[in-house]
Formats: structure tokens, sequence, C-alpha cells
């Protein structure tokens, strides 16, 4: 390596974080701002050393009087979107305005725009479509941080990036039964707001029970929607839910039939939408649609969570019944909903699924065979095998019922073919992605299914 050249002592200089000079104060609240609200970013050098000179200058100065530094202009103009002193850091941020149009302006919660609910959750699923990261620090192209409560202050329309402390000063309390799309479900812990807190948004009940709901959610790794246990995965009793104020009238009570993010004619449509909509990899509101449907028509059995937007085994198995119902076989009993098996889905007819016989198996265990535990006996459960079992290069039994399970939660986007016994990168991405939904972080979202994994998995 070439030898660096000493710089200034002043270049290395840090300032005391007491320093009340006007150089260090402005340099404090610089690297609190977001950098397109005018903030300097970590590694900033010409206006960073430009600050330290000035503080450095101060000091040697000593009793002398320094002038004030002159104030770094907002994007534009004087004054325009300058963000809010963001307070405390919180793994939610602090509230800033949009580095967008004036007309940004920070609203006020008792009179915030006006939305209806088709609009907040268009506007959550354009994000969806988008596939937006999730970064605490990042701001999407519209303005807003790509951080959960700043989801949702996209959907909502505030403005403003708020946090999980400042969003339920835009909404009122609700209770379940009254949510509909487009509300919310907010945990803020404010003794330790680094330590859970979380939002997401509410998009409808996927089942009669409201035991399930489809939830809109910006988490590592990005923006998604899937079916979710009511309130949440965790910390389930601290959640609230909360209604947006600015709702215009007449949509209070209604549930919107909006586009989903195929930009199809919609879920509520009785046109067939297509094959292509169904099978491995299908996650749209039409699979949600369908397994509503069968649960209907008497295909409950085949499910172990709410219907939801990812198609899973339970759906294939669910279908396939229906189909063989109907008296039919080979093809026309494949599991994959064609026209016909559509059509008499949404009319109403054709033949129910018939239940169990007495001493049949049903078509979903038959589907997901039990593992014999440790202990030589069948367990609804299987006794959690070891770590080293989900290594790579291995092979086990247990390999492929962990990948099974995880279809059936909703968790298996990574297959490309049926899960298998030999251990591979699908499986440990898609433990990952059920790890993550858990609300686990670092090494205890690392895609290796340890026992409280295996536990929340079969529970």
């Amino acid at each position: 390596m070439e030898a660096s050249t000493p710089g200034p002592v002043f270049e290395d200089y840090e300032p005391t974080a007491g320093c009340g000079c006007a150089g260090c104060a402005d340099g404090r609240r610089l690297r609190l701002l977001p950098v397109r609200d005018g903030g300097l970013p970590a590694a900033h050098g010409g206006a960073r050393r430009a600050l330290v000179a000035a503080t450095a200058a101060s000091m040697v100065l000593g009793a002398g009087t320094v002038a004030a530094a002159a104030p770094i202009p907002a994007p534009d103009g004087p004054g325009a979107n300058r963000a809010a002193d963001p307070g405390p850091p919180t793994e939610q941020g602090g509230t800033s305005g949009l580095h967008g149009a004036p007309s940004h302006a920070s609203p006020d919660p008792e009179k915030p725009r006006p939305t209806t609910r088709t609009e907040i959750i268009n506007r959550a699923k354009a994000w969806v479509a988008a596939a937006v990261p999730y970064d605490m620090e990042a701001y999407w192209k519209d303005g807003y941080r790509q951080d959960c409560s700043g989801y949702v202050s996209m959907a909502w329309d505030l403005g403003t990036n708020e946090w999980t402390g400042s969003l339920a000063k835009f909404g009122v309390r609700v209770t379940k039964d009254e949510l509909q799309p487009g509300d919310i479900l907010l945990f803020h812990n404010p003794a330790d707001p680094n330590k859970g807190s979380h939002v997401v948004i509410f998009g409808g009940w996927t089942d009669s029970t409201h035991t399930y709901y489809t939830a809109y959610e910006q988490t590592p790794p990005g923006t998604r929607t899937q079916a979710t246990p009511y309130a949440y995965w965790k910390n389930s009793a601290s959640y609230l839910p909360y209604r947006y104020k600015g709702l215009t009238a007449g949509s209070a009570g209604t549930v919107p039939v909006v586009a989903d993010r195929d930009n199809d004619a919609g879920a509520g449509s009785t046109a067939f939408p297509g094959a292509d909509k169904f099978g491995p990899g299908a996650d749209n509101s039409y699979v949600t649609r369908l397994g509503q449907m069968l649960v209907r028509r008497g295909g409950g059995r085949f499910y172990t969570q709410g219907p939801g937007p990812r198609w899973g085994t339970a759906d294939l198995n669910a279908t396939r019944a229906f189909q063989q119902a109907q008296g039919w076989t080979g093809a026309d009993a494949d599991g994959i909903p064609g026209a016909r098996t559509w059509a008499l889905l949404v009319q109403g007819a054709g033949k129910n699924i018939p239940p169990v016989a007495a001493g049949a198996v049903p078509v979903a265990a038959a589907a997901v065979p039990a593992v014999a535990s440790t202990g030589g006996a069948e367990t609804a459960r299987p006794a959690y095998p070891g770590l080293g079992v989900f290594r790579t290069g291995q092979s086990s039994p247990y390999v492929t019922r962990l990948g099974r399970q995880l279809v059936l939660k909703g968790f298996g986007t990574y297959y490309t073919s049926a899960p298998g016994p030999s251990w591979g990168e699908a499986d440990r991405r898609n433990v990952e992605a059920f790890q993550r939904a858990q609300g686990w972080r670092g090494a205890e979202a690392d895609g290796y299914p340890g026992p409280e994994t295996w536990r929340r998995l079969f529970a």
C-alpha cells in the first residue's frame, strides 16, 4: 500500500458532543437529517471537513467571538421541506418532511388529507408490486422511508415519514370486529422502541373465524403481503387497531374490490382469471378467493390456517378433492383449477367435497406423511431431529417434512419443485423467511431451523 500523506491535525479532530459553538451545533443537526433533506452522508468529505475546520478554528481563537455559520439552504429554497428534529434514534427513525415538493408539508393530525380505503390498499399494493427493499435509512422514489412506519405513512398519504411512536395520532382506535381494509395494527413499545415495535396494514379477513387476515407490511427483505394470524406472529397481545382519521365519507364499513398486483380485473370478478394464477409460485388475491370458496364447499380440513394469497399444498389438495367430487379423474383432477372448476365454485354448483369416511386417510395427511419421532412413535408434530440434519449435503425425511410444512404455512416461495429430502439453499431461504415473519433478526433468522423454529412451524 502507498504511504498516506498526513493531513492537517484538525481533519482528524472530533469535537466533543457538548460543544456549543455554531459549527458543532450545525454539524450535529446535519448528521441527524437524511441526506436528501440537507443532511450529511456518513462519509461526506468536503462539507464535513469544513465544519470540523470551523470547530477547530473556534477552539484556537479561545475566547474570541466566532461568526455563526451560515445555514445550509434546504433542497427547494430557504426553509422548504426541512426535516423536523428527529429526536432520539429509534428503530423506525424520526419524523421528517419528504424530499419532494413543498406541498408535502407536515399535516395537521386533526385535519389529515382525505383518502379512501381503496386508495390506501392500492398504494400499499404498489410497493408490493415494486418489491421495495426494507431500509430504515433509505427513501423510496416517492419520498417515503423504506421501513414499516414509512410504508404506512405512504399508504395513508400523510406527507411525512412518521414512526411507530407518532402514527397513532393520525388514527382513531377501533375494535377487532370493526377492522376494515386500510386500517392498521400498531405495536409501539414506549419502554424500548427498538424492541418489537412494528405496524402492518390490515387487508381483510381470510376466513370466517377471523383468526387470519391479509397483512401488507414492510419488513426485511422487502414489502410483502401474506395471511397472518391475528394480531401478529409475535407480541400479538400488544398490537392495537387504528383507523385513519382522514377516511372520506362512505368509505367506512365497506370492503373495496381492488385490482391485485398482477393488474387483473380483480378477485371480485366471476370470470376465470386463467390457470397461470394458480400453482407453485402463485401469490395473488385469486388464490385467496379460491381457498375461501373451497372451504365453503367442504375443503376446510385441508387448511391448517386461513386461505391466503400464496399457493400451497392445502390449495392443491382441496382443489383436487373438489374435482374428484365431481367424478373427474386424471388430468381433470390434477389440483389446478380450470375454467370448469372455477365456474362451479363461483356459482355454488356441483357437488361438495365429501367428509372423510371413517377409517379413511385424509388427502392432506396422505400428501404430508408423518415422520417417526426419535422415540419411535409418529406424532402430529415430529420431534426435533437436531440441527445437524439441516446442513448442505445432508439428506433426510425430516428435510422433506420441513419443506412441506413450509409450503403449507405459505413459505414455499423459493422452491422451484416439490420439497425433497436433500437440504438445499431453497430450504434455507424459506426457513429464513419464516423466521423473519416471527420478528426475529440476525443470528435468530439464519435459515437453519432450531428447536423453537421447529415448534412454531408445526404448531
